[in-house]
């Protein structure tokens, strides 16, 4: 049986300035690293409801899209441009920030729950399934449920951007296996990494 192949990575994040250096939009910093290495230009597509370009990764067409409408909605865009393209849930690869993973570290995993994120409880209302994969992108949890909001809406210290920058790194070194679907060779990079 073939490997499946990604054809769209998704960043989650919140739209406009005011949250452009949160913790809440690693995933958004993940597909923009992507799109300036390999020469994409995110530009708005109102049908798409986000940013969205095409890039060729060693020989893989690959769609990149970050979301224009806020966390919360985030499967409206993912649906619609999954559905037009005729992508399926297990060629999508959603980056976004993790709680539970210290900073400096990704994880590489598919299905699963949301795990109280709001941009992934979406998506898996929006594609009827829990079957894609995601980029798990470590921004460490404050230690107190209370403090979680308003925690991932602020930006991180020198010290945790620099890991935070550190991991995306790494998971863009392994981005050609994830892209074949040699997904076992890229977690083992990737959780060996750090």
């Amino acid at each position: 049986m073939p490997l499946p192949q990604i054809k769209l990575i998704v960043g989650l994040g919140n739209p406009g300035p005011d949250y452009q250096q949160t913790r809440h939009n690693a995933g958004f910093w993940f597909v923009d690293q992507i799109a300036h290495q390999y020469g994409g230009n995110l530009k708005i597509e109102s049908r798409f409801h986000g940013h969205v370009c095409r890039v060729n990764v060693e020989g893989h067409d690959l769609r990149l899209l970050k979301p224009s409408t806020f966390m919360n909605r985030s499967g409206q865009a993912v649906s619609s441009l999954a559905n037009y393209f005729k992508i399926t849930a297990e060629e999508i690869l959603v980056a976004h920030d993790e709680l539970d993973i210290p900073c400096g570290n990704c994880r590489l995993k598919k299905g699963g729950g949301h795990g109280g994120h709001n941009g992934l409880r979406d998506i898996i209302s929006a594609l009827g399934t829990r079957d894609f994969y995601r980029l798990r992108i470590g921004i460490d949890h404050p230690g107190d449920a209370k403090k979680v909001v308003n925690y991932v809406l602020n930006r991180p210290s020198k010290s945790d951007m620099d890991a935070i920058e550190g991991s995306l790194i790494d998971a863009n070194h392994s981005i050609s296996d994830i892209l074949s679907g040699e997904f076992q060779r890229a977690m083992n990079r990737l959780h060996s990494s750090r």
